[in-house]
């Protein structure tokens, strides 16, 4: 359009251009032209390293990402109490944590909250597939604020980092997607930064992922970094010796059956339901021990394995010991594999520069014990695919568009001369990302695209004049 315009303008005002200044600097320019033109060989060597030295030095300074980018006046906080947390203590935690928002950002700045804490019971059709929390000691809040709360959201973030680490010490924290675009430009993780070590033996498996948790704690700009799932959850052993259970006489079904209503609720043992005779509505009927009644080891061994009527009922604890211990709260499984996943926030970063940074401090543990395999996950693998293919394809279309040049001028060298502009509009691209500060992503590849389409279009009308010209003497 404008090489259209302009030859439109000059033959409209061809008279009026002789003696201005527009007129003065053409026959300058076109001066300069011709005294370069002695040194042509010169002039494309330098251009050609000025504009690959441009690409490659701007190029290298650019970060990456899948998606710019955005603000929103949404959060979504989800927060992790000591392993083995109550509900009602993870609900005082959540509602402290309220108020620390609050506080920051003002209560009338905060327009709506909404706050999830613990599992859904098993009674309901949920599949924990779709379950916000890992247990009871995991919640997610969800606040909506203001307009105008904050101008950066990343800035609010970390302020509350620090009131939440000044104010609840105890407690882990991590920021995740809040609201929709953020949720479906995210690829449906709650953090950019995950790496999974997984392996056969659970214990190699920590021990090897505790060192990479310590490598991505040190890391500047990584926030948040913790395991995704509870590690150390509080549980009870109960061993039968079954030689004195044998000669004593309750089976293990038995114990099972003493256990199962006493720690959780008879509905997992005999399903018991009661139809109302007015509404023909069935209800579920279950027993179970209130958990304040049941706060130490000695509770849980007082607790009677019925016998046979007429026999007298047997205490757990003549049965065996009864121990404290630890166990995952929750086994992640990928293809079949346990997995152990150490997750991470970005703060001040693009996600290529810091996922480089992980896979440095990664590569700094050395090799993983036999049978250990380190992955990197998150926002990671689908944006360096993303960005592999959208370069590949930049590749392609330069060469078909260079086939196609030469079949329609039936010459190489004009289709060459067509394509050199390409260096020159990707540098101008590089350029304009590094002043404007914005990273590679979808949306500015698909900009490059476009700004390199134009710059070939103007080149194919430019030499195609000058082509007519030189053939009409």
């Amino acid at each position: 359009l404008v090489p259209v315009l302009m030859v439109w303008m000059s033959r409209v005002n061809e008279g009026s251009f002789s003696g201005s200044r527009w007129g003065l600097w053409q026959d300058r320019y076109a001066s300069a032209l011709r005294k370069l033109e002695r040194r042509r060989g010169f002039l494309i060597l330098a251009y050609l390293c000025g504009t690959i030295a441009v690409i490659a030095g701007i190029g290298g300074l650019l970060g990456a990402e899948m998606f710019p980018r955005v603000e929103s006046n949404e959060l979504q906080l989800r927060l992790r109490a000591a392993p083995g947390t109550s509900i009602d203590g993870t609900e005082a935690v959540l509602l402290k944590a309220l108020d620390v928002v609050k506080t920051t950002v003002g209560a009338e700045n905060v327009r709506l909250s909404l706050g999830f804490v613990g599992l859904h019971g098993s009674s309901y059709p949920i599949n924990y597939l779709y379950l916000w929390d890992g247990g009871t000691e995991e919640g997610v809040l969800q606040i909506q604020l203001a307009d105008g709360a904050t101008k950066h959201s990343e800035d609010l973030k970390n302020k509350l980092r620090k009131q939440f680490a000044a104010q609840i010490p105890d407690v882990s924290f991590s920021f995740e997607p809040a609201d929709l675009i953020s949720r479906v430009t995210s690829m449906g993780v709650s953090t950019p930064i995950e790496v999974v070590v997984s392996g056969p033996n659970i214990a190699a498996d920590r021990a090897f992922a505790d060192k990479v948790k310590s490598k991505l704690e040190a890391i500047p700009t990584l926030d948040d970094v913790q395991y995704s799932q509870s590690l150390d959850y509080p549980t009870v052993k109960v061993a039968v010796d079954r030689e004195r259970a044998g000669i004593i006489g309750p089976t293990m079904a038995k114990v099972s059956r003493a256990l199962v209503p006493a720690t959780w609720s008879s509905r997992f043992e005999i399903p018991n339901y009661w139809a109302d005779p007015n509404t023909g509505i069935a209800y579920q009927v279950q027993t179970q021990i209130p958990q304040r009644l049941t706060t130490s080891l000695e509770d849980i061994g007082n607790l009677p394995i019925m016998e046979a009527a007429g026999m007298k009922s047997i205490l757990l604890r003549n049965l065996g010991s009864i121990s404290q211990g630890t166990e995952m709260s929750q086994y992640d499984r990928y293809n079949m594999q346990r997995t152990l996943t150490v997750r991470a926030n970005i703060s001040n970063e693009d996600l290529g520069s810091a996922a480089r940074r992980v896979t440095k401090a990664v590569a700094e543990l050395g090799t993983p014990p036999p049978r250990v395999s380190v992955t990197m996950r998150g926002q990671v693998a689908p944006m360096v695919e993303m960005l592999d293919g959208l370069r590949q394809g930049l590749m392609i279309a330069i060469g078909a568009i260079f086939l196609l040049l030469a079949a329609n001028f039936q010459s190489l060298k004009l289709s060459i001369i067509v394509m050199s502009t390409a260096p020159a509009a990707l540098a101008g691209v590089a350029l304009a990302l590094w002043v404007t500060h914005t990273t590679i992503n979808l949306d500015s590849f698909m900009g490059a695209i476009m700004a390199l389409g134009v710059a070939v279009a103007n080149a194919i009308l430019l030499v195609t004049f000058a082509e007519r010209a030189r053939i009409s003497g």
